[in-house]
């Protein structure tokens, strides 16, 4: 049965963007954040084994001015995601899903009462007033070399599907999550075909050494076209110092394999509408 146009303008979801990977996004009296990081300019993130990087960005709104939270989805535990004002400001009751690593040290170190680890795979509903969001961790690869994986934390992508409770999703929204491109990850386009909008983290983050531990522009275009999202969200660049690749490079990488008009541009403190219906344009706003 065909669906009513007014049920697909109702099947919207609002997608804020904070800064760095930090989103709000918002579906009917739902609200989920993504990798809280409300560090300001100029401070400090810890990245481990020592490693810090500046941030050179402001957040859009600080983690006091935050909305009621559904739950938190975190790709993993690094200091330009989950930051210590995240630690004190985010209410220790609220659901936080993420991998089996964060989700063990958020409940022992920081008192996060209700995290759940996911495998990949793996997923987990949050329902409010009959509707619904599934997240799955999907699979994610934060470096290349084997040996500096083991010094790095696992890393998750998700799907966010969102829908009626009960009901089918008329909504998917891929976030990729801190990882480089490798084969491991066309197996999401069998599995959850044709999603909605897939956000990016990108910037080419280059440790000491030259080892390069998130996706540069060239990466996240290829990224992009072996997914074959309807629309492309880019974040996670030079929002830190460790950030080499900019958004042009991501930019200049789309339009030249015929991507770029799927690349929706959304500053630091802007939202965008996304609809269930296939054809229209995201509003920006």
């Amino acid at each position: 049965m065909a669906r009513n146009p007014d049920d697909l303008a109702d099947e919207a979801v609002t997608v804020t963007f904070i800064g760095n990977a930090t989103l709000l996004v918002r579906y009917r009296g739902l609200t989920l954040l993504t990798d809280p990081n409300f560090l300001h300019r100029g401070e400090y993130a810890h990245l481990g084994y020592g490693l810090v990087s500046r941030r050179l960005t402001e957040p859009a709104i600080g983690v006091d001015d935050l909305p009621r939270l559904d739950a938190v989805v975190l790709s993993h535990l690094h200091g330009d995601h989950w930051d210590r004002r995240a630690s004190r400001g985010l209410d220790h009751g609220v659901p936080v899903l993420t991998t089996p690593h964060a989700a063990r040290r958020l409940r022992v170190l920081h008192g996060f009462r209700r995290t759940a680890g996911l495998r990949t795979w793996h997923g987990l509903a949050v329902e409010r007033g009959g509707h619904r969001v599934t997240v799955t961790a999907l699979p994610g690869r934060h470096a290349g070399p084997p040996l500096l994986r083991g010094l790095l934390p696992p890393v998750m992508g998700s799907m966010l599907e969102f829908g009626p409770a009960g009901g089918p999703a008329g909504l998917r929204l891929y976030v990729s999550g801190d990882t480089l491109v490798y084969d491991g990850l066309e197996e999401i386009a069998r599995r959850f075909p044709a999603a909605d909008l897939a956000v990016l983290h990108l910037g080419g983050t280059t440790l000491p050494g030259g080892f390069v531990v998130t996706m540069d522009g060239a990466q996240g275009a290829e990224l992009a076209r072996r997914l074959d999202p309807r629309l492309v969200l880019p974040v996670h660049y030079h929002d830190y110092t460790v950030m080499r690749s900019p958004l042009s490079a991501f930019l200049a990488e789309a339009d030249r394999i015929g991507l770029g008009d799927r690349v929706v541009r959304c500053g630091h403190g802007r939202s965008v509408r996304l609809t269930a219906e296939r054809g229209a344009a995201p509003v920006a706003f």
